[in-house]
């Protein structure tokens, strides 16, 4: 079985939510951040959140969850980071690492799942990204295990970007159902969308 580890970057400050924090916001029942981490988990046992600080409210939503918390404390620096933090913590024997963004609602374990299947079934040799259904690039992102060391290069808030665009020639895009791949939510507004057309959730 391919040993994959999940990142969850969760140590960003949400700004743009104004006094709300995107990551606490109720989704099917439960806060957001904790919903993704239990997806992570379906398709995982080695996960990894990162987080502000250790008094973080986002830490409360995670209790009784097997993950690993890492704190960031340089988390102003952006998500790279969380993602040099997140390097340190993975596992020796990890085939891959994929990236989750915490503020996409609507990716689920199949989706998860169908990411690691593509990766597997390119023996691991292969990033492979999410897109939408319609072929945009979105998330998450899966990275073979050579390149796992090369977040430790990373700067600013692009992500793991310029690892991207170096290993183009390595890349397989995955189509995820309608914009599962794409939706994330930043600011209330979005949120607003989003809950009009979800009106269940």
């Amino acid at each position: 079985m391919t040993q994959i580890t999940l990142v969850i970057p969760a140590a960003g400050a949400s700004r743009r939510m104004g006094d709300r924090d995107k990551l606490l916001e109720p989704v099917d029942g439960a806060p957001l951040l904790r919903g993704v981490a239990q997806r992570a988990l379906a398709v995982s046992d080695h996960v990894i959140v990162t987080l502000p600080d250790p008094t973080s409210p986002r830490r409360a939503v995670l209790d009784e969850l097997s993950v690993v918390q890492i704190m960031v404390p340089d988390a102003g620096d952006g998500m790279s980071a969380s993602l040099r933090r997140a390097e340190e913590a993975v596992p020796e024997g990890s085939q891959g690492v994929m990236i989750l963004p915490a503020d996409m609602p609507d990716l689920t374990e199949d989706d998860l799942r169908q990411v690691i299947q593509a990766f597997t079934d390119a023996s691991g040799e292969f990033l492979v990204q999410a897109t939408g259904a319609d072929g945009t690039p979105g998330h998450p992102v899966l990275f073979p295990a050579d390149l796992i060391r090369e977040f430790q290069t990373l700067t600013g808030d692009a992500g793991a970007r310029t690892i991207l665009k170096a290993n183009r020639g390595r890349l397989i895009r995955v189509p995820l159902p309608d914009d599962h791949a794409l939706t994330d939510l930043d600011t209330p507004d979005a949120w607003t969308l989003w809950r009009a057309n979800n009106p269940d959730r």
